[in-house]
Parts: structure tokens; C-alpha cells; sequence
């Protein structure tokens, strides 16, 4: 096929790239679309505090009729590179049609990128952060994903593989269920917990009490996601953006709070709940009906996405997921949550990955980031 492949410069063009693939995968039963709105946001350097630490570029490539059949985004993430002393290009939003003429093609267009700022190694997908969507998925096709995962057609990985990229890194998720949580032993647990290291449940039942320690919440958060594959520790301005994304949705009896004597956040987890189907049903748009299928989602489910997870280094090991599932207990009688979709992990996260390991669960899907020296 020949292949156009055109820089994304205007508002117009933008669009298109962001509806992509809710056109591309329009049939697909498992695709959740991405409110394209929000996606629109999160690529404008104007709306999104990423770009205090990152610059990007856009791309579309079309057949010869004109039409859009693939996209995709170059990044380079300065703080990254140099936390970590290597000059990386990340490329991200990639989808494309079966052919790999369209995928060389926008490969290409990111690699001369990496070339043209001196840069000698691609990885990918990811975005401009950890939170943005990341990864191939290479397993779990017959799998509604999360709300922050992604979807892709199976051609995606063996495809990428053949232009010379390897694994880097795979993340994986698990469905777990919660039928067997026995709230009386996880209690007696938490209490020994509390009394052996000095540490108590904060009390957050409203949206009042979640912003008493949201700055905890994030400053602990920054700190141990430092060690994470692809993480940059996030600016005042980022973590503002973060806020204003994850606050609104937070219901407060899916959110636990752990402090020390000095009332310091020492361990925090946050779930939310699915909202994969209602993102079906608004087809990309919060108008005209879009935003009820999500705020019905977020009071009555009976699935939740394990969202963000951090225990304080020096209390690592200490037993402090029975103080969170003791709050979550509460929070699953509250919204009828009986099962847990735990959001991409990486798959040498030992930490996080061990947090329902004692659970019924479901690998149930894997994604992959590649490399390539260029």
C-alpha cells in the first residue's frame, strides 16, 4: 500500500488522530473508547503540565484515497532521560490497520524524530508519564480491558517485532475475586498491624476528608513510584493535573489512608470503580449521555479497577494490606463490588503483585513496551 505520512498541525488533524481508533475499532466488542475530549487535553501542550518536562510530535498516515489509517506520537520525556543517562525517544498512541506498510511508515517517522534530537534508542508504546495508557497488548484479546488499559488487535505484537523491536518490559493483570474476603480475619490482622508499628486507618468518607491528604497521597506516591520502569518524578504542575483527573471519580470508600504516629501518609490504595462499560456505552463523549452511564458507574458495580497502590519503604513487608482491604471491605458493601480488575503491573513488581497474590485470582491479560537501538 502506499502510505502518506503527514505531521499533525492543526486542531482538525488532532481530531482525527484522537478518533482514530474509535473508528478503528468501532465493531470490536472488547475495546473500551477513550473520551476523545480528555485525550485531546492530555496532547495539548497548552492544558497538560507533561510538557513542563516533555515535548512531542503527532502523526497520521493515510492510504491513497485520503483516509486515516494509522497514528502515532513521538515523546521525548527530558526528566527521564536524565534520571536515567540515556537518550531514549518514547513513541506512544500507536494504532494502524492491518498492513505493514502503515507501520513501517510511522515507525519511520518517530525514528528520524529520535535521529534529528541526537536520541538513539526507541521505547514504546508509553506516554508522556506512567499514567498515561502504555504497552502492546499480547494476551487477553477475548478481555473487556480496564478503563486505563488499552485494547489492540492481535497483528500489533508479532507486526512491531519484525521492524527490529524486542521486549523491554511486560505488564500483566489479574481478575481477582473477592468472594472469599473474610472482613472479621482481615480486621484482627489490621489491628495487630496498628498496634505492633503505631499506625492507624485515617477516617475518609467524604470527598472533604480525601482532600485532607491528598498532598500525602502523591508525595508518597512519587517517591516509591521513582523506582518503576519508564517513571519521572512528577512537577507541582503534574501532580495538580493528576489530582483534577483521579479526584472527581474518587469515591471515598474505595480509597484507604494510612498514617503514622506523626499523622504521615505511610500507605495509601485507591480503587475505582469500572467505569469499562460505561465508556462503551458513551461511545468517546461525556455529550449528551455520556457523563450518566459514567456517574451510574461510580455509585453501583459490582467490578472495580485497582488504580494506585504505595506503601512507604520502611513498611514494606509489614502487613499493611490488611489495614487497606479493611477499609475496602466497607467501600464493597457500600457500591457491591465482588470482583477486582487490577490494573497494569509490571511484572517484576513483587510488591504490588503480592497484594492479592492470598486471593482467587485470574492472570488475565499482558502487555508489552519494546526497544530498539537506533
Amino acid at each position: 500500500m502506499k502510505v502518506i505520512v503527514r505531521e499533525v498541525k492543526s486542531n482538525k488533524e488532532l481530531k482525527a488522530f484522537v478518533h482514530f481508533p474509535n473508528e478503528l475499532y468501532k465493531d470490536c466488542p472488547y475495546y473500551v473508547p477513550q473520551i476523545e475530549s480528555m485525550d485531546r487535553d492530555t496532547l495539548d501542550p497548552k492544558k497538560n503540565h507533561a510538557f513542563d518536562v516533555c515535548e512531542g510530535r503527532y502523526w497520521l498516515a493515510y492510504d491513497e484515497d485520503g483516509k486515516v489509517v494509522g497514528r502515532i506520537a513521538g515523546i521525548i520525556n527530558h526528566a527521564y532521560n536524565e534520571k536515567v543517562g540515556e537518550k531514549i525517544c518514547r513513541f506512544g498512541w500507536l494504532d494502524f490497520i492491518e498492513d505493514r506498510d502503515v507501520l513501517g511508515a510511522l515507525l519511520s517517522a518517530v525514528e528520524d524524530y529520535a535521529r534529528e534530537n541526537g536520541l538513539d534508542k526507541m521505547n514504546g508504546p508509553v506516554g508522556f508519564l506512567e499514567f498515561d495508557a502504555s504497552g502492546v497488548l499480547t494476551d487477553g484479546f477475548d478481555k473487556l480491558p480496564t478503563a486505563y488499559g488499552k485494547y489492540n488487535h492481535p497483528y500489533y505484537d508479532p507486526m512491531i517485532k519484525e521492524f527490529g523491536y524486542g521486549k523491554d518490559t511486560d505488564w500483566v493483570e489479574f481478575f481477582v475475586d473477592l468472594s472469599e474476603h473474610n472482613p472479621e480475619r482481615n480486621a484482627r490482622a489490621a489491628k495487630i498491624v496498628c498496634e505492633r508499628f503505631g499506625l492507624r486507618q485515617a477516617k475518609v468518607t467524604t470527598h472533604k476528608d480525601v482532600a485532607k491528604y491528598v498532598d500525602g497521597i502523591f508525595e508518597l506516591m512519587n517517591r516509591c513510584y521513582s523506582r518503576l520502569h519508564g517513571y519521572s518524578e512528577l512537577t507541582p504542575g503534574q501532580l495538580d493535573d493528576l489530582k483534577n483527573q483521579f479526584m472527581p471519580n474518587t469515591n471515598p470508600y474505595l480509597l484507604s489512608v494510612v498514617l503514622d504516629k506523626e499523622d504521615k501518609v505511610v500507605g495509601f490504595m485507591f480503587w475505582m470503580p469500572s467505569l469499562s462499560k460505561a465508556l462503551i456505552k458513551a461511545k468517546g463523549h461525556l455529550f449528551p449521555f455520556g457523563w450518566f452511564h459514567i456517574l451510574r458507574a461510580l455509585h453501583k458495580n459490582d467490578t472495580a479497577d485497582a488504580m494506585l497502590v504505595a506503601v512507604d519503604p520502611q513498611y514494606e513487608g509489614k502487613g499493611l494490606t490488611a489495614l487497606f482491604f479493611d477499609k475496602m471491605w466497607l467501600g464493597m458493601q457500600k457500591t457491591g463490588i465482588k470482583y477486582l480488575e487490577a490494573t497494569r503491573e509490571l511484572e517484576d513488581n513483587n510488591h504490588v503483585l503480592n497484594i492479592s497474590s492470598h486471593y482467587n485470582r485470574t492472570l488475565t491479560k499482558r502487555a508489552r513496551c519494546y526497544v530498539k537501538s537506533i
